[in-house]
């Protein structure tokens, strides 16, 4: 990988030049203003400038393609360092910009501005994932095209439970282990913790303390080293990559014998690089294909990548630039559909638009989205990967909404 600061340089310098050149494609016709916040430097950023990159080529391919029924989108995209009150700065510029929508990023500040958006009928399609923002009776604006991180964190535990633990020496005679590793003060990190300990309770497992592992850590010793008096089997992490990794090798250093699963944002190309023989067998949620794969829309995924950013070799690449396209597509989708009803208005792009979506199949190996006016949960199928010799392996599919579904239904929407 580049050292931290040249990658940092490299990615402003091509990010800058996008923002000047990169949508005046449809140069002439009517435009629709869409707003974007983007972690390119804070806590976040070692998964938030690919994201970010995957954001601003996907516009370019939706200009390219026709725009919104012929109408170019101008996106209005900013770096705010992972900070809620730039967020809230930034939010009321685009306001002010009059974009019909915006592309956000982080938990926290996405959780703090649900309120905002609510009353200003504004769809905010985000980057977070989190549960607490899929019930449309307390949050109808917010969307994003992936499974949440609390669908995400039940089925990565549910399919360790399957696969791993019946293999294990101890199946059978005792009850398995989990602990969970996390910046407590994040609400990205912190988001799926009570949905992944209730999925621990319902599978039989006995949870021990949580460890606190800053965003920002590159030693965590210490915190392996208070997992060890609890003997887990099996660690989950909700941190980005970097942290996750750290976190993946002193624990292989340190003999913890304990297996582990990560949130999405930990779980991605930059792993196995970064963890090295650490990373064999880690398992984590995955809400679409890994950049490259073989599957519907990456060929223009890859396509898009080379032609705006050539400078980005394409194995820097990850698999947070396809993110950034799927929430790019599905509100692209959203506007279009709202748009041939003569109304695109943001009350309009969520009733005519994202709520009309039903097994709406966006292609880039993510699963066909669903939404409707009581239920923002895209869906309940969840593919887990392992990392197989440097590569990502299917390990299983679960099916949440088949396998609880009464509780899918009455209890863990919103959570």
């Amino acid at each position: 990988m580049f050292a931290k600061n040249t990658w940092s340089k490299t990615f402003m310098h091509l990010f800058i030049a996008a923002l000047i050149v990169g949508f005046s494609s449809m140069a002439g016709a009517a435009t629709i203003n869409v707003g974007a916040l983007n972690d390119m430097t804070g806590a976040t950023s070692d998964v938030g400038k690919d994201y970010a990159l995957g954001i601003a080529e996907a516009i370019h391919y939706v200009n390219d393609n026709g725009g919104v029924n012929g109408k170019g989108i101008k996106l209005y995209q900013f770096d705010y360092g992972y900070r809620v009150p730039e967020a809230l700065t930034k939010y009321k510029l685009f306001k002010r910009l009059k974009c019909v929508a915006v592309l956000g990023w982080g938990t926290g500040d996405t959780e703090a501005l649900s309120p905002t958006i609510t009353k200003d009928k504004i769809p905010y399609v985000s980057a977070s994932y989190s549960a607490h923002l899929t019930d449309p009776k307390k949050t109808p604006y917010n969307l994003f095209f992936a499974t949440d991180y609390s669908t995400n964190a039940r089925a990565a535990i549910t399919a360790w439970f399957d696969k791993k633990w019946p293999k294990h020496k101890d199946y059978g005679k005792r009850k398995p282990r989990l602990v969970c590793s996390y910046m407590f003060a994040s609400p990205y990190c912190s988001a799926p913790i009570k949905a992944i300990k209730d999925q621990a309770e319902l599978l039989g497992f006995d949870i021990g303390p949580d460890q606190s592992v800053s965003l920002f850590a590159i030693d965590t010793k210490s915190q392996v080293l208070a997992m060890k008096d609890f003997k887990p089997d099996l660690v989950w992490h909700g941190n980005t990559v970097m942290s996750v990794a750290a976190t993946v090798r002193d624990a292989y250093a340190l003999g913890l014998g304990a297996d582990h699963i990560v949130n999405n944002w930990g779980f991605d190309e930059n792993l196995p690089k970064l963890a090295g023989k650490a990373s064999e067998g880690v398992m984590g949620a995955a809400v679409c294909a890994f950049f490259g794969e073989n599957v519907p829309m990456m060929d223009k995924v890859v396509e898009y990548a080379k032609k705006y950013n050539p400078g980005i070799p394409l194995e820097k690449r990850s698999v947070h630039t396809v993110q950034g396209w799927g929430d790019v597509m599905i509100l692209w989708e959203a506007m279009k559909r709202a748009d041939k009803t003569g109304d695109l208005s943001g009350e309009s792009i969520l009733k005519n638009g994202f709520e009309t979506m039903k097994d709406f199949d966006i292609g880039l190996g993510a699963a066909p989205v669903t939404f409707t006016a009581t239920d923002h949960r895209v869906g309940g199928v969840v593919p887990i990967y392992e990392v197989k010799d440097g590569k990502f392996q299917i390990v299983e599919k679960v099916d949440l909404k088949s396998r609880w579904p009464k509780k899918w239904a009455d209890e863990w929407l919103g959570w």
